[in-house]
Parts: structure tokens; sequence; C-alpha cells
């Protein structure tokens, strides 16, 4: 048996723990897709400034 393993929860703590682990997740996907925009922007930025440099600079 292992000792460290955590007894049953009551369905209240049960429920409380599935809000908990909902939460995380969805800051975890929100963090993601924000990553996701700013390196979407980012490349589209560094995309815009070598069309500009080509059209001015050459």
């Amino acid at each position: 048996m292992n000792p460290n393993a955590h007894p049953p929860r009551a369905d209240k703590n049960r429920r409380s723990a599935a809000v908990a682990w909902r939460a995380r997740r969805r800051r975890t996907a929100l963090t993601q897709v924000m990553r996701g925009a700013c390196y979407g922007i980012g490349t589209g930025a560094v995309g815009l400034a070598f069309v500009w440099a080509q059209q001015h600079l050459l």
C-alpha cells in the first residue's frame, strides 16, 4: 500500500477539485493562445519590415 496515497475525497472536495482543475486548464489554454498570438504578430511585423525594406532600399 502506498503511504503517500490520498484518501478518497468527499463529493464537495471532488467538485471543488474539478473546478480548480478546469481553472488551471483554462489558464493554460489562454496562455498558449496569447503566446501564439504574440508569435504571429511578431512574425507579421518582421515580414512587413522586410517587405518595406525591399521596396524602399532595393
